[in-house]
């Protein structure tokens, strides 16, 4: 198998430091492959790129129908946020309406993303729980969905239970492919992670934009979540993320959602098109210029959106002291 192209490179002084191989696709609703660069039928770990996908089952098992989740715990639902009182608060209030509290959380705990609230918490003398992890918010989604089923809600993240045979119907119903259980992991947050061709997570994206060739219930709680998102994106990530940065320069024509190891995934939605990006070294800088490459491309930008992923394709690399000596570039494939 031929090698991925190299999509972004780090150069010091005036030198290549390091070279960053990776995948992308662009594809609309009806499959058709508007862009692409490497090999995007290799099955890649989606990560939390797909919390959208993931959190289509709120609708589908009625969860929605008896908790009544608003917009801002179902942006909370596709995030990674960064621990702050805003993401808190609100993974907290979903929780509470459901008689649930953080102990129910299967996540784990971790100390918050963002600097400010890590220190807050420091300073406060407490220690971080399981709201603060960056996937809470998907988690309380899940308990949700357990509830509605009237099953356990314990042990909610294990392959076979009922939430997660849900979440695994959802994702193969938007994308088009089978979950196979040859090419299953264990994501940070202890809940399954099914790898599929980065094309397939890309058609997925288009036809949750677009409700295009799935069910009517399904396009219609893809609405719900990408509106819910692009509405709040503050609560998809956090204080100067670029996931929440550009979908506040885009309002509500771009989803879009960083996965762990250099994983993007999203939709520009008022074309129809899905994106999925795998940067192979795991980068997610060299992924973001790798996503801002593509979005300057083919999104479109107006000049401040272009403003904005100009700096992502060309991220300065600085000394301790603040002078520039390098960059971190997208290349062309």
């Amino acid at each position: 198998m031929d090698a991925n192209p190299i999509l972004a490179e780090t150069v010091r002084g005036n030198w290549v430091e390091n070279r960053h191989r990776g995948a992308f696709a662009l594809v609309a609703a009806d499959g058709t492959i508007i862009a692409s660069a490497g090999d995007i039928e290799r099955p890649v770990f989606p990560r939390s790129a797909i919390k959208s996908m993931q959190a289509l089952p709120i609708f589908v098992r009625e969860a929605e129908g008896k908790f009544h989740h608003t917009d801002e715990e179902l942006a909370l639902a596709c995030a990674s946020h960064h621990g702050e009182d805003v993401h808190v608060a609100t993974a907290e209030r979903l929780l509470m309406r459901m008689g649930l509290s953080a102990a129910d959380l299967e996540c784990g705990a971790h100390q918050p993303t963002n600097a400010a609230a890590r220190e807050a918490l420091r300073a406060a003398g407490r220690e971080p729980s399981p709201l603060h992890n960056n996937c809470s918010g998907k988690h309380s989604g899940m308990l949700s969905v357990a509830l509605a089923m009237g099953v356990p809600t314990k042990d909610y993240v294990s392959r076979e239970h009922a939430v997660q045979r849900a979440v695994r119907e959802a994702v193969e119903a938007v994308i088009g492919e089978p979950l196979r259980e040859d090419r299953c992991g264990t994501d940070g947050c202890s809940i399954p992670t099914f790898a599929a061709p980065l094309r397939a997570f890309a058609f997925g994206f288009a036809r949750m934009a677009t409700g295009q060739g799935i069910a009517a219930e399904l396009a219609a709680a893809a609405q719900r979540l990408f509106d819910a998102a692009t509405r709040h994106p503050h609560l998809v990530a956090g204080t100067g993320h670029p996931d929440t940065r550009i979908m506040e320069a885009f309002g509500g024509r771009l989803m879009q959602k960083v996965g762990a190891e250099g994983v993007q995934c999203g939709a520009i939605r008022d074309k129809g098109w899905g994106y999925a990006i795998k940067c192979d070294d795991g980068n997610i800088p060299a992924s973001q210029a790798m996503l801002a490459s593509l979005l300057l491309q083919y999104a479109e930008p107006d000049a401040n959106q272009r403003k904005l992923l100009e700096g992502l394709a060309n991220q300065p690399i600085r000394s301790v002291r603040g002078a520039e000596i390098g960059v971190l570039r997208a290349v062309a494939p």
